[in-house]
């Protein structure tokens, strides 16, 4: 009965069983893309309170060193970090959702803040074909001379609203989506990436 109990409450991915691990589409040389689902992150919305965005400022650099950015932007280092949502909102990314929980008390009074860890799916395009799979669906300018390394976009991509931001010049991008829309984004993505060729893994944070 433990047994039992212990499955059916162990985490679960948002995204689909398969495809597996491993080569998919083009089989020919080498993939285009590298396709990995990053499940087991913390995130956070965080919202500031009217004519609290300084103090908010000032608390996450001091408690969390982390830098508050401005519109269209990603301030992340390694798994960490905030991305820009809204104005005055932004998403708090981490390596748990352990290392977020104490944040609605280290922001009372100066922001909301919303758990999004099992609330939204992430995953990470890379190689150097991901700008033009992503281009089959994204609604826009992805050439490096608009969006580059440290810009994030709230937009729909294949019609599925998410969040997007770029995370090196690989070029390398992090989507998130709704849980509840994992499975249609991915059916999307992995057709817009079989004619490159593309591997997939996946990663659980600590």
């Amino acid at each position: 009965m433990s047994e039992i109990m212990t499955s059916a409450w162990a985490p679960r991915s948002a995204w689909p069983a398969s495809p597996r691990s491993g080569r998919h589409g083009r089989l020919q040389g080498e993939p285009g893309l590298r396709l990995t689902f990053r499940d087991g992150l913390g995130l956070a919305t965080i919202v500031a309170a009217d004519g609290q965005e300084e103090t908010l400022r000032a608390i996450l650099a001091e408690r969390r060193g982390w830098r508050l950015p401005e519109a269209g932007a990603a301030a992340l280092t390694g798994e960490r970090g905030l991305v820009w949502s809204a104005p005055s909102q932004w998403l708090a990314v981490d390596e748990s959702p352990d290392t977020l929980r104490d944040l609605p008390e280290v922001l009372r009074g100066v922001a909301a803040v919303t758990d999004q860890s099992d609330g939204r799916a992430i995953v990470r395009v890379s190689g150097a074909n991901a700008r033009a799979a992503l281009a089959k669906g994204v609604t826009i300018d992805l050439h490096p001379r608009t969006f580059r390394t440290g810009r994030t976009a709230v937009t729909s991509i294949a019609h599925i609203g998410a969040q997007f931001w770029q995370r090196d010049e690989a070029p390398t991008y992090d989507i998130a989506v709704a849980r509840s829309f994992a499975g249609s984004f991915w059916a999307w993505l992995g057709e817009a990436a079989a004619e490159f060729g593309y591997e997939v893994s996946r990663t659980r944070s600590a």
